[in-house]
């Protein structure tokens, strides 16, 4: 009787160890994905190409013609100047001024002909006083 309950207990062990085991690998594999996904989307949000890997191969793509590439460089300018207008907006928000300041100024520094311009300068101002009162 007490052998069939250790041989009980032990297959009962070895089903919890498997149990941790195979869940362990379903939580790695599901982090690799979003790791991954996460990565594709950062890329694609700075227009980056993503490289392709081996589980999805594709025939080559061919290689853009200079108004492509200059049409998709002037589009990517515009969401960088979008991106870090947002972000100084959304800092200066948060009570961070001085942050704030440093990413305009970021802006006016890369793209000073950009349509943010105007915005940004009278957000810098608003933002140095912000500041001095504090």
């Amino acid at each position: 009787m007490t052998t069939i309950l250790w041989l009980l207990l032990f297959a009962i062990a070895v089903a919890f160890g498997w149990l941790i085991r195979h869940n362990f690998r379903k939580w790695e594999a599901r982090r690799l994905a979003e790791e991954e996904r996460f990565a594709n989307f950062m890329a694609g949000t700075a227009g980056i190409s993503v490289p392709r890997t081996a589980e999805s191969p594709a025939a080559p793509m061919p290689a853009p013609s200079l108004s492509t590439a200059a049409s998709k460089a002037s589009g990517n300018a515009l969401e960088q100047q979008k991106l870090l207008f947002d972000a100084a907006h959304k800092a200066a928000e948060g009570s961070e001024p001085a942050l704030a300041i440093q990413l305009y100024a970021r802006l006016l520094a890369r793209y000073p002909a950009t349509t943010f311009a105007d915005p940004a300068r009278a957000a810098v101002e608003a933002q140095k006083k912000k500041l001095l009162k504090d």
